[in-house]
């Protein structure tokens, strides 16, 4: 039995938006049709959309006071989720994405377990959804242990500790007590914010009963370039956080790596350059990309790779653009720093 509305917490759900206009109603009604009897309001952080977005939200907000809108001129995941928590009202902060939708009970469900578990953060499963050939490839990539690493949030985990939470249903205070999401960061920020609050004695949580559809990069270009911004800032975390990152973020730059220098062997060999009792030694470079290989040419045997040849070859294509995609962002990351790299995918098309 649910506890009466006057002893549930309010709750603030935040939602950064930038050019989201083919999303961004779908994710605002999901928010507005939960069904939990505490208080509630959105707060839409806008950024500066160029594709109606801005228009669809101030609409919107207009007809509908528990819409709150903040604005925000800079190109900063990390800088709006402050600026939203920061306006919030109530003491539960709800993240949300423009490209996600809520289950109705999403939110009587995690605040539930927020305040059985007594976490700062509590997180579902991504549950990746498509339209057409291609995004639906991209998101049973999403689903995939081999598309994202096995995080645990992508499927098949079991309610517990977990070392960090997708998008996240938070206590404020807490968030407020470490800091906030770090400014200085264009992706990651999720992980490195629950390290913080791990490192800080509170708790990270997983509960595979929420679930959150979302809707991944639908053209070849957005999603290479979504995974390369993703992988340089990774290597900006290897950069700053050394050994604190799983051993599961350097199989696609090993990968990379293996993949450029047997390029490279080959060249030498092929012109004489290397020979003999060298070449050899020095092939034994080739098995990485050799097996990967194989790994690809299988998945067009494998019916979770899709229902149709077409399909799976969309899926193992998908496959090899997201890991040489975000190995080559790591490196890039690790030896130059992320700078000011930003993800493009939702500027460009």
């Amino acid at each position: 039995m649910a506890p009466p509305a006057a002893t549930l917490p309010g709750v603030s759900y935040v939602m950064p938006v930038y050019n989201e206009s083919a999303y961004i109603d779908d994710a605002i009604d999901s928010v507005l049709a939960q069904q939990y009897e505490g208080e509630r309001e959105l707060v839409v952080v806008l950024g500066p959309s160029t594709d109606g977005t801005t228009e669809l939200v101030t609409a919107r907000a207009e007809a509908d006071p528990r819409i709150r809108v903040v604005t925000n001129d800079a190109l900063s995941i990390p800088l709006s989720l402050n600026l939203g928590i920061r306006a919030a009202t109530h003491d539960v902060i709800v993240r949300v994405d423009a490209h996600t939708e809520l289950t109705a009970d999403y939110t009587t469900l995690g605040v539930a377990t927020l305040q059985r578990t007594r976490a700062a953060s509590v997180g579902g499963l991504m549950v990746a959804t498509g339209r057409g050939r291609l995004q639906s490839a991209v998101a049973r990539a999403y689903n995939s242990r081999l598309g994202l690493g096995g995080g645990a949030y992508h499927g098949g985990a079991s309610e517990g500790p977990a070392e960090s939470a997708y998008l996240g249903i938070m206590r404020r205070e807490h968030l407020l007590a470490v800091g906030l999401y770090d400014e200085g960061l264009n992706r990651g920020e999720d992980w490195e914010l629950n390290l913080r609050l791990r490192e800080a004695g509170h708790l990270v949580w997983l509960d595979p009963a929420l679930r959150v559809t979302y809707w991944p990069r639908d053209t070849w270009g957005k999603l290479a370039r979504q995974f390369t911004a993703t992988g340089i800032w990774r290597g900006e975390l290897v950069r700053r956080l050394g050994g604190r990152n799983s051993l599961r973020y350097f199989a696609p730059p090993a990968l990379v790596l293996a993949s450029a220098l047997s390029l490279v062997l080959l060249v030498l060999e092929l012109t004489g350059v290397i020979t003999g009792l060298a070449a050899w030694l020095l092939s034994v470079v080739y098995l990485g990309p050799v097996l990967y290989a194989a790994l690809l040419i299988s998945l067009l045997f494998v019916r979770s790779s899709g229902e149709a040849l077409a399909d799976r070859a969309t899926f193992a294509r998908v496959i090899a653009v997201m890991h040489f995609s975000w190995g080559a962002g790591f490196l890039r990351g690790v030896l130059l720093g992320a700078r000011d790299a930003v993800d493009r995918s939702r500027i460009e098309s």
